[in-house]
């Protein structure tokens, strides 16, 4: 019995050994976002393995909150890819027969969304097997900018900055000088693999042209820039030119201000001489008025008549205003009394009116 105890132990160890066994080890990749992840899972069978075939592919999002996803699922020999909506049409197996013991997957153009830990799991019972690896999507460095903060004067300090605008850490700059000895200056040696420069005390033997590449595990990006230090620049011109033109621009401003206030002066005694002037109420009437025109009249006569006649003339003509005008004069409707100037008068066409005076038997004084 102790003999036949081994036999049976080495028995079980060969059955399980010729059970489903997947070869592809655990590894973790590393791809740029938009490219393609190739995540390989081949397996072999053995005879005893005899139930249908079902493979599975799981995703364990990066930031463990969400539970495990089914992305992907082969059984009864039908294909099953809309499990997940974030990977829906761009994952898929990369063999037409998956029999033949390829479990391998493709996932197209890689968000930073995908990062995560994807698990294979074959089954064709009585045999299991699985498989984890690790996939991380990095970006490209891209975008990169190359430029000069400060004013590239002889004996300023400025700054030579190169900046991309994506990509994943680390990444890692080298500059380099394209122009004239390609050699960089030695102040600079110290920071060619950083992405400022910082240049001290600018002297025209640091004008060239400059490059700067950065780099990632995953890509490479590079930007160029043009250095030209040159003397400085006459600061007493440009502070008169300065203070030239703000003055210019006052004068130009306090020339606006003065043209419009002359304009609302001119626009506000137009309106104050069209209220004073009332040309849709006529004059009210009087007795005076009346015997004004009617002395008037007789007055213009009385100019052609020798100083013989004027006696006679006066008394008949001055006894001949008829009484009902000075008594019995129409009554206008009362208005309001309205002043108005001397000088709007005269614009009316009013013509001044002398009124002779006259004694108590009618004669003029």
């Amino acid at each position: 019995m102790a003999l036949l105890l081994p036999f049976v132990l080495l028995c079980g160890l060969a059955d399980f050994t010729r059970s489903l066994t997947i070869t592809t080890a655990d590894q973790m990749i590393e791809k740029a976002k938009g490219e393609t992840a190739y995540l390989p899972c081949k397996f072999t069978l053995s005879p005893e393995d005899q139930g249908p075939l079902d493979i599975e592919w799981l995703l364990s999002p990066a930031d463990n909150q969400k539970v495990d996803q089914v992305i992907i699922l082969y059984s009864g020999d039908k294909i099953y890819d809309d499990y997940y909506p974030d990977l829906k049409g761009r994952v898929h197996f990369t063999s037409n027969d998956l029999k033949s013991g390829d479990a391998s997957i493709n996932v197209t153009n890689l968000q930073l969304s995908d990062i995560g830990t994807y698990q294979c799991k074959v089954k064709k019972a009585p045999g299991v097997g699985n498989k984890k690896i690790q996939l991380t999507v990095l970006v490209k460095p891209s975008g990169t900018k190359c430029y000069v903060d400060g004013s590239e004067e002889i004996g300023n300090d400025f700054k030579l900055k190169c900046e991309p605008q994506e990509g994943s850490l680390p990444l890692r700059y080298e500059w380099q000088k394209l122009s004239d000895s390609q050699k960089m200056p030695t102040a600079w040696l110290a920071e060619m693999t950083s992405s400022v420069i910082s240049v001290k005390n600018a002297s025209t033997e640091y004008s060239g042209t400059y490059s700067c590449t950065v780099q990632n595990r995953v890509g490479t990006d590079q930007c160029q820039l043009r250095l030209a230090v040159v003397p400085p620049s006459n600061r007493a011109a440009t502070i008169a030119g300065a203070i030239i033109g703000t003055l210019l621009a006052l004068v130009l401003i306090g020339l606006i201000i003065f043209c419009c206030h002359k304009k609302r002066r001119e626009e506000k005694y137009e309106k104050e001489v069209h209220h004073d002037i009332r040309e849709d109420v006529p004059p009210p009437k009087s007795r005076t008025s009346t015997a004004r025109s009617y002395i008037g009249s007789n007055h213009s006569s009385l100019g052609s008549m020798s100083p013989s006649n004027m006696e006679g003339y006066s008394k008949t003509q001055y006894n001949q205003v008829p009484s009902e005008d000075f008594e019995h004069a129409p009554q206008s409707p009362t208005l309001p009394p309205t002043k108005v100037a001397a000088p709007n008068l005269s614009r009316m066409g009013a013509v001044p009116v002398m009124i002779p005076a006259q004694s108590k038997d009618g004669s003029i004084v």
